[in-house]
């Protein structure tokens, strides 16, 4: 964490709801192992809170906050949301406050209506009693069972415009009761940026000394524009998802306003180097939520830095500045200039080093041919920015030449449900080809899971353990699958992507095919290739 903030210009903390408002989008889940994966990511990156959810709506929320307690985290805080207590019952009795306080989190957030509409026609109370009910659920939470409490002033921005004199006093009722931060929202995700400055203006001049927080949602395409809009007005918490996941439009892309913040207004937000890993933090979440990365998203998307041939490749060669706003290295990106061979061996050997690859002796033509292999895989729809273990195996492969080290040379899958009512059994034979130094030796193993890929792995497995007795401590820690070109049904191209460990590392392996139990074969290969090579 940045220590160099002043009075004058304070640190801005980052608030995550990925894991609540991005799962609101469409097509977006985490499995429970993601969520947990996801707030290891953000914490490692340096983000000061990660709301887990809904704390008493549902089981899983619930599960992943029981989960998240057995777990260390360095940096970040977790936190619980939920909303103010019911109208006809008191704080005390109201069974969304109790799920606050049973997920155990030292902060939780609280939303209420801060608008006179909002109240008389959603909640169907008069304007007294909505203050009450933030005032009794603020102090319950904060006063009585002493937690640190962030109020969401719903639909703030439109319920200034309506009545300022109202949606102050809604702050002012938090504010009194215990409340330790005033987050504005944009709801509707319609303010316009000059009315956010303004407003938060006069917010902040009714709040000296309390913190006040930002949370926008993207309808009008301003969200991100609307948080730093909010910072210079004296806000100093930022809410937002990764990627700008959310409903409707999405929310704001803390992808986009983290190095904003830093890179453009000065504002220390996040820790020190950790902008770097912006892209992969980017493409790792949109893995976990099952989305394709966007191409242009600003900052970490692959064409953010993208130039073809022409005046402007002429220009950036001379001088990036001329058409890049930023070095890209500085957010984890890299420049791609379309038509240079040399330029794509340069950044393929860069990754490479990055990865902890020696590429020293690498001469020109050995990188090219590693190259067109990654070119080749990628028009196969292959994607290697969240496979890293098979990008090192074929990297390693084409420098030297060399053969896999583990060859199939067939497979079977049985699915058998043995009994009614009972569980359904897979069985998998593999025939695999071993090198073990020069000298090949065949395998022929069976092995029993749960799932297809289950029975796969423990074939395999079953086959290297062996002469490579390391293997038998690879487990699969994640399985994820994409489908390229939905319009071909069930045709479709499938790309699986498989997380595996062995206790004291991880690696990310990647498979293409219209076979789905194919494609997995071939991540599944590439798992225990990295493994054979880099133990």
């Amino acid at each position: 964490m940045s220590t160099t903030a002043s009075t004058e210009n304070p640190r801005v903390s980052i608030y995550d709801t990925t894991l609540r408002d991005g799962a609101q989008g469409e097509g977006i889940s985490f499995a429970d192992s993601g969520k947990i994966l996801f707030a290891h990511l953000l914490d490692d990156f340096g983000v000061d809170f990660i709301e887990g959810g809904f704390a008493g709506s549902n089981p899983r929320d619930r599960k992943f906050f029981s989960q998240i307690r057995m777990e260390k985290l360095r940096h970040a805080k977790i936190t619980a949301f939920g909303s103010t207590r019911r109208a006809d019952l008191d704080a005390s009795d109201d069974p969304q406050l109790a799920g606050l306080l049973a997920a155990g989190t030292e902060h939780v957030t609280i939303f209420g209506k801060s608008s006179l509409l909002q109240a008389r026609e959603v909640l169907r109370v008069t304007p007294e009693a909505n203050l009450q009910i933030v005032a009794d659920s603020v102090g319950f939470l904060s006063q009585t069972h002493h937690r640190v409490v962030f109020f969401d002033a719903e639909h703030f921005f439109d319920a200034y415009k309506e009545s300022a004199a109202y949606a102050l006093s809604v702050l002012r009722a938090a504010h009194a009761h215990g409340a330790a931060a005033l987050v504005l929202c944009d709801t509707n995700g319609g303010t316009l940026p000059h009315e956010i400055h303004a407003i938060t203006t006069a917010v902040r001049a009714e709040f000296p000394g309390v913190q006040i927080g930002i949370h926008a949602h993207n309808d009008a395409g301003l969200a991100a524009a609307n948080s730093l809009e909010a910072v210079r007005a004296g806000a100093t918490q930022v809410q937002g998802t990764i990627n700008g996941y959310g409903e409707r439009t999405g929310n704001a892309d803390l992808i986009t306003i983290m190095p904003s913040l830093e890179l453009k207004l000065g504002r220390h937000a996040i820790g020190s180097g950790s902008l770097r890993g912006l892209r992969t933090l980017s493409t790792r979440v949109a893995d976990l939520a099952n989305q394709k990365p966007d191409r242009r998203q600003p900052y970490v998307g692959r064409d953010a830095f993208c130039h073809k041939a022409g005046a402007h490749v002429n220009a950036v060669a001379k001088s990036p500045a001329t058409y890049e706003h930023i070095d890209p290295a500085l957010v984890g990106n890299q420049r791609h200039i379309l038509v240079s061979e040399l330029a794509g061996a340069a950044n393929i050997q860069l990754k490479a080093s990055e990865l902890g690859l020696c590429t020293a002796n690498a001469g020109r033509d050995q990188l090219r041919v590693a190259l067109d292999a990654v070119k080749s895989r990628e028009n196969e729809g292959y994607s290697y920015e969240s496979a890293d273990g098979s990008f090192k195996v074929l990297f390693q492969r084409a420098l030297e030449g060399s053969p896999p080290k583990v060859q199939l040379d067939s497979f079977r899958v049985i699915v058998e449900k043995r009994e009614s009512g009972g569980r359904t059994v897979s069985e998998a034979t593999v025939k695999v080809r071993v090198n073990t130094g020069g000298e090949e030796v065949m395998h022929h193993t069976v092995g029993e899971g749960d799932g297809p890929v289950d029975a796969l792995h423990a074939a395999l497995v079953a086959a290297l353990e062996r002469t490579h007795p390391g293997a038998a401590g690879i487990q699969l820690t994640d399985y994820r699958v994409r489908i390229l070109n939905p319009e071909a049904a069930t045709r479709a191209t499938t790309r699986v992507l498989i997380e595996s460990g062995d206790g004291s590392a991880h690696w990310s392996t990647v498979g293409v095919s219209t076979n789905i139990i194919e494609a997995s074969v071939q991540a599944l290969l590439d798992g225990i290739e990295h493994k054979l090579r880099f133990p």
